[in-house]
């Protein structure tokens, strides 16, 4: 709400408690969802396979929703920045910032310079 406070009524964060049993998390959403409009729904959600995205998974099934897994801020402000857009689209568009978003920052030169070829220093490992 910082960053984008004109969204208010569009973004809903639900905190998943740690010793929250996942039926009464998921009661607490489905609540929290209750006065929002019941198409084009996003749900973002932090680890796949982790107790907010497996609840997640039963919230959304059965309806004009998409859920992605694996939430970083990038992804967050994109579906922030273009949560008007058709729910496919921005779904798209989620996947895409947090994809963008997530890159690895050199401290002494940008990432897309070749190393010189008489650097005699090889430190970067290969995976």
């Amino acid at each position: 709400m910082h960053v984008y406070p004109e969204c208010a009524e569009s973004v809903i964060a639900l905190d998943v408690q740690a010793q929250a049993q996942p039926e009464d998390t998921l009661d607490a959403a489905k609540k929290a969802l209750q006065n929002m409009p019941a198409e084009g729904l996003l749900v973002l959600t932090d680890i796949f396979g982790a107790t907010p995205a497996n609840v997640a998974q039963k919230l959304v099934s059965g309806s004009n929703a998409k859920l992605i897994a694996g939430v970083n801020l990038p992804m967050l402000f994109r579906s922030v920045c273009y949560r008007n857009e058709p729910l496919d689209t921005l779904a798209a568009r989620a996947m895409a910032g947090g994809t963008q978003g997530v890159m690895q920052v050199a401290l002494s030169a940008p990432q897309n310079q070749q190393r010189r070829h008489n650097d005699q220093k090889h430190t970067d490992h290969q995976q």
